[in-house]
């Protein structure tokens, strides 16, 4: 016989298994195509509307189903972007598959002006310092057309990109390479770990860094923020953020994950259209 309690008892179990089945099997593959405008100073007009996708956070390995992967990266490939950035994490440490991350990259996008990227922790394997692990992803990526950099720079089309190297790994070392950059030339800087933003290394940079490496925390109850988060600063969750001093922050949540579970946080592919500073005033 139902009694109340029962049925509250019943229907409790019912939603949390629901929930349950939803965080693990349904929103983890549930990418979000984010599209929004990209303003930059001094943006060559060749380049007003040009299209700029980041991936981010792939953590190629067994954690992570390739053909879900692949899948992203097939849509992405139709939408013909201008310029394509992958920020880092192209593996996950514990899971070190290079050949299965060769034939993912595969399908790997290309952008009509060029595919740069930069590499995240993960891509230096478990203590995020071991460099040959870094060195044979950097081959897997740049035999798939990805350019990766290296705390340096490369211009694509007019605008500047600069790539720094992970901020745990053992060579951030950006040393002068902000006072190299033209003060009228348009820029935008890839760093895999926004915390990368609060070291002093900037030189008076002013403009975007895209970056991945949070996952946005991967579940997040609703009105509140990620409880778990591997930045020190804790602002620094996903989307835009303004640093106050003329920089500015894109964090991106990322397509793959350490464990299978998400709520509330979407994997995602950023799709910028590129504008001018000035019109974005106007």
């Amino acid at each position: 016989m139902w009694t109340r309690r029962r049925f509250l008892k019943w229907t409790t179990a019912a939603a949390g298994g629901a929930l349950g089945v939803y965080t693990w099997r349904v929103e983890p593959h549930w990418v979000q195509f984010v599209r929004r405008t990209l303003a930059i100073a001094d943006l060559p007009a060749a380049l007003h509307r040009a299209t700029l996708v980041q991936l981010s956070d792939l953590h190629i390995g067994p954690r992570v189903d390739s053909d879900y992967i692949i899948g992203v990266l097939e849509r992405v490939a139709a939408l013909r972007p201008d310029i394509l950035v992958f920020t880092g994490d192209f593996i996950t440490h514990r899971d070190v598959e290079l050949d299965e991350l060769a034939r993912v990259l595969e399908h790997a996008p290309h952008g009509r002006l060029g595919t740069v990227g930069v590499l995240g922790n993960h891509d230096y394997g478990r203590t995020w310092g071991d460099t040959e692990i870094a060195a044979r992803v950097v081959r897997r990526a740049q035999d798939a057309g990805v350019t990766i950099l290296r705390n340096a720079k490369t211009e694509l089309g007019g605008l500047q990109l600069i790539g720094l190297d992970d901020l745990w790994g053992p060579n951030f070392q950006p040393g002068s390479l902000f006072e190299t950059v033209a003060p009228h030339r348009a820029t935008v800087v890839l760093s895999h770990n926004p915390d990368s933003a609060d070291v002093d290394v900037w030189r008076g940079y002013q403009g975007w860094i895209l970056c991945g490496h949070t996952h946005g925390g991967q579940c997040k109850p609703p009105f509140l923020p990620p409880p778990l988060l591997p930045v020190a600063n804790r602002s620094y969750t996903a989307g835009a953020i303004p640093l106050g001093d003329g920089r500015r922050l894109y964090i991106n949540r990322g397509l793959g994950h350490l464990l299978r579970v998400r709520f509330n946080v979407r994997p995602e592919v950023t799709v910028f259209s590129l504008v001018s500073s000035t019109e974005e005033a106007a």
